[in-house]
């Protein structure tokens, strides 16, 4: 792993949620009966989406502990609470019984794991997936930021139904602003982004100016009809996830994935590491890894992925900022087209599927 990555904290919370489009991941990957996945883990989300599918293991890896331990409180929670209780407990809607419900959730958990989250009651009261950098992050835009911008009423504008023309109108005319364009460049620059969003680690491979290509992103994606519908954006916006629900916690869903729980395990350390313990993957969600990692790091670590997946192993990724692919790295691997919609992750500027030949 590229040396800068080695200094990196990992004893909190980085993201309380995934912040890559599982729906979109799920019809790239095509999870079927007797797969075997490796998965970023991050804050679980998109791991636990891929049991739907009902493969026979899939591996989430992390070297962040703390990431592996919300992993391990979301399962615990499937495990033993119905729905409803479920999207209680993590935050979804509000509650006033989230220590109760985190007292029978605890019967779940190892006892390590029990004692990290009972020195946390107040991130269960508040509700888990309000309490990561990241999430705190957008929060600070929504609070700080946005009002000196746009009332609440022009806010809510933006996600109400209206045609393509409308939308791009809306935009153009209510949204656009001098100050959205100012605040937006100063909030959402490398500085303050490494500061209070990502770790400034995590940029040192971007060569472009991270205001300017994050709001572009932004301008596409706002003037768009797509941004109506994505809960992504509500919850930057807004702070909640009032228009959907992210994939593994809508009610369709809830039930497979339940039944699939314990063919999920943690791994904590870097993703390559993992072929020392588990053999014979055929799907990979690798999150946007690679851009974290110097070109040459990336090569090695792109062949260490490529040799262990079997033949036929589909790669799902996406890259952000600095572009990677493992069609690059060698002639084992094909890019795969399909039919793609619009990324619900609108500030990545690409989606990857390849497989190994």
């Amino acid at each position: 792993m590229s040396a800068h990555l080695n200094t990196i904290k990992n004893n909190y919370i980085r993201y309380a949620n995934c912040w890559e489009d599982a729906d979109l991941l799920l019809k790239a990957l095509n999870i079927q009966n007797g797969d075997k996945v490796l998965s970023i883990g991050s804050a679980g989300d998109n791991s636990f989406s891929l049991l739907a599918g009902k493969p026979e293991l899939v591996v989430a890896v992390d070297i962040n502990p703390v990431q592996l331990k919300l992993i391990e409180l979301k399962k615990a929670a499937i495990l033993t609470l119905n729905y409803n209780e479920f999207i209680e407990f993590l935050g979804f809607k509000p509650s006033e019984n989230r220590l109760s419900l985190f007292k029978r959730v605890c019967f779940n958990l190892s006892k390590e794991d029990r004692i990290f989250w009972c020195d946390r009651y107040n991130e269960i009261k508040e509700g888990i997936i309000y309490q990561g950098k990241f999430e705190n992050y957008f929060k600070l835009f929504r609070k700080k930021i946005l009002p000196f911008i746009h009332q609440k009423k022009n806010i809510d504008s933006l996600f109400q139904e209206k045609s393509a023309v409308e939308q791009n109108e809306f935009f153009l005319k209510k949204w656009n602003s001098w100050r959205w364009r100012a605040l937006f460049r100063i909030f959402f620059s490398k500085f303050i982004m490494g500061k209070f969003g990502r770790d400034p680690k995590f940029l040192e491979e971007v060569n472009v100016t991270v205001s300017d290509f994050i709001l572009n992103k932004a301008k596409r994606h706002l003037s768009s009809k797509g941004c109506q519908t994505n809960y992504f954006l509500d919850f930057i916006m807004r702070g909640k996830f009032n228009i959907d629900l992210p994939h593994y916690a809508r009610q369709e869903n809830f039930k497979l994935i339940k039944e699939n729980i314990n063919k999920l395990i943690v791994f904590q350390g870097y993703a390559s590491e993992v072929f020392v313990k588990h053999k014979g993957f055929n799907k990979f969600n690798l999150s946007n890894i690679f851009e974290y990692m110097d070109a040459d790091t990336f090569q090695s670590i792109g062949m260490e992925f490529i040799e262990n997946g079997v033949s036929g192993a589909k790669y799902a990724y996406w890259n952000l900022m600095v572009p990677r692919s493992l069609s690059d790295v060698g002639m084992q691997v094909d890019d795969i087209s399909f039919d793609q919609y619009q990324d619900k992750g609108f500030f990545y500027s690409s989606f990857h599927l390849n497989q190994k030949k």
